[in-house]
């Protein structure tokens, strides 16, 4: 087994972090993330990764490659568009998984285009895209012009203060996770989730220990306030993820982080 093929094997139930990437498992100071992704080395039978987000597998697959950061077991990508396992440093997208989501985006990209193109001040993205169309929007941009989607069923994801996300109806970060957590068969009371946008919320409402880490949007902060799992953290990024491990009490070894 490579550095970069850590499946979870069925039947085991290690914790799991389940965490989106940008201000959240790459955020925070240096000296954290190191703790944090050392840990995660080390702890390799008995703490699992999975990335949860917005960026599409051509980055993850970049980010991995440097080896700076610890290779995940699986991805879920593209604001929860995209389920795939992570092996011999590729994402592998699964099929069967996705599958519901394939026939959901059917013909959505098109009308989406179409329907979006005149309006002022927002653009398509040049990431790649697979089930889902993104958006960067400035000051000129008037939210109320999206109602040109009504009726298509698609959902609108607005995070950030300057992206917007169009995904299949129902789908998002959260229900993709768990799909695959019911299909790896994990536990759902060792599972860490993290975040700190909107485009995460849905992650937070499945229920799941959550990690609202520090320096997280104040929308998000106000959406979950009242989740009783969702952990609002001090520390920003990886050191808030450690934070709420241990807040949570997930895993016995988790270490200190420093003041």
């Amino acid at each position: 087994m490579t550095h970069h093929d850590q499946a979870i094997e069925p039947g085991l139930s290690p914790f799991v972090l389940a965490t989106d990437l940008d201000g959240t498992f790459l955020g925070g100071s240096q000296d954290d993330r190191k703790t944090l992704y050392d840990w995660l080395r080390a702890q390799r039978k008995t703490a699992h990764l999975i990335f949860v987000t917005g960026r599409d597998p051509q980055f993850i697959a970049q980010l991995c490659a440097t080896g700076d950061v610890p290779a995940p077991s699986y991805v879920i990508g593209d604001v929860g568009t995209t389920i795939a396992r992570f092996h011999d440093g590729q994402v592998e997208p699964i099929a069967r998984l996705e599958a519901p989501i394939k026939r959901l985006w059917e013909g959505m990209a098109d009308p989406v285009r179409t329907r979006l193109a005149s309006i002022r001040g927002l653009w398509l993205q040049s990431a790649p895209f697979r089930h889902r169309l993104s958006y960067q929007y400035d000051d000129r941009f008037n939210p109320d012009t999206l109602q040109v989607l009504e009726g298509l069923g698609v959902d609108v994801l607005d995070s950030h203060g300057c992206f917007i996300d169009i995904l299949p109806k129902g789908i998002s970060k959260g229900p993709s996770l768990l799909r695959l957590l019911a299909e790896l068969k994990l536990p759902q009371d060792k599972v860490l989730v993290a975040g700190d946008t909107l485009n995460d919320l849905s992650m937070f409402q499945t229920g799941l220990h959550g990690a609202v880490v520090g320096g997280a949007e104040p929308e998000l902060l106000a959406a979950t306030r009242a989740l009783p799992l969702s952990y609002h953290c001090s520390r920003i990024g990886a050191g808030g993820i450690l934070e709420a491990i241990a807040a949570h009490d997930l895993h016995p070894n988790v270490p200190e982080v420093s003041a």
